[in-house]
């Protein structure tokens, strides 16, 4: 009778399950502070994407560890680059059975840790950073990207990404933007896993949302809408399940919403001491999530939840 009357449900296919490849490694590496979640080498990343697509996990999000780093992330848009490998091999092994996004932005590929061109006064040049997201979205649209996804929060980045994939031919590329992305402490697991630090002690307070304001980031989604984002996110998720409820309102376009590695490695911090159990709480936060009015949830427990059903843990 509850499952009947259940309001609120979770599907396997509404999760799309980030992952990271790293260059260089004849291994996976675990991430300590993500618990379960690895880097994975070229090889290892095709195996967990057809392992996931077995049990129903039908979207993943590339994040790329390059070898080397520099001053404008050229590995982001470079077609020998460590993502744009990982797409051709994906869509080689996939096809269409898998939709498979890039993250679209470059802190992971520069050697100061900012999502943009740094200039000589120590801030981000917003201008000089977008010629470099246009170069990235078509390396990844070239390698097979069905969505890219910018998420610097560059202002006018959708609009220029979009420009430059419709004119190069790859109209039917959506964009997945991060709409409403907040300078949140909740990002120190992810940090972690694509080795980023940013120089200097320094913050991207300057270009990622106050986690004091919700009228501006139902702007910034706005935005977004009207430079021709196909999707807009909110990132985190928990704390911001207010955003998520206003712009599942006012948008007409799907709503994807970020349950980050903070959220996730506190859940399995507290389970480890047994203070709750994990499981639970992870069904209940990615619940709260889609209640709240997700479409779309990127989580770190998209295999254990499409596990949990395949064997009957978790109703469908």
């Amino acid at each position: 009778m509850r499952e009947l009357v259940a309001e609120h449900h979770v599907r396997v296919n509404d999760l799309v399950a980030p992952l990271f490849v790293r260059e260089g490694i004849d291994e996976p590496r675990p991430i300590a502070s993500l618990p379960g979640v690895v880097q994975h080498t070229s090889t290892s990343l095709r195996a967990e994407v057809a392992a996931l697509a077995e049990l129903g996990v039908r979207a993943v999000i590339l994040f790329g560890v390059p070898a080397s780093k520099d001053a404008t992330g050229s590995g982001a848009y470079d077609p020998a680059g460590i993502v744009q490998v990982a797409l051709r091999d994906l869509r080689d092994d996939l096809g269409d059975d898998v939709v498979v996004m890039a993250d679209l932005c470059v802190d992971e590929y520069t050697d100061h840790g900012h999502c943009g061109i740094v200039a000589a006064d120590g801030t981000v040049d917003n201008d000089a950073t977008l010629e470099i997201y246009a170069r990235a979205a078509l390396a990844q649209a070239e390698a097979g990207a069905q969505v890219v996804a910018p998420s610097g929060m560059m202002d006018g980045q959708v609009a220029v990404i979009r420009e430059a994939l419709d004119s190069a031919g790859f109209a039917d590329v959506a964009v997945m933007a991060y709409a409403a992305k907040f300078a949140s402490a909740l990002y120190g697991p992810f940090r972690d896993a694509v080795d980023v630090s940013i120089a200097g002690g320094g913050d991207r307070k300057g270009y990622q949302q106050d986690f004091r304001n919700a009228r501006e980031a139902q702007f910034e989604i706005e935005l977004d809408v009207a430079e021709g984002a196909d999707i807009v996110m909110v990132k985190p998720a928990l704390a911001y399940l207010d955003v998520i409820a206003e712009a599942s309102a006012r948008v007409d376009v799907p709503l994807a919403a970020y349950h980050v590695s903070g959220e996730y490695a506190m859940i399995h911090a507290a389970a480890e001491r047994g203070w709750i159990d994990g499981d639970a709480v992870a069904l209940e936060h990615l619940t709260a999530i889609k209640r709240a009015g997700a479409d779309i949830v990127l989580t770190y427990f998209a295999r254990w939840f499409a596990e949990s059903v395949a064997n009957g843990r978790i109703a469908s």
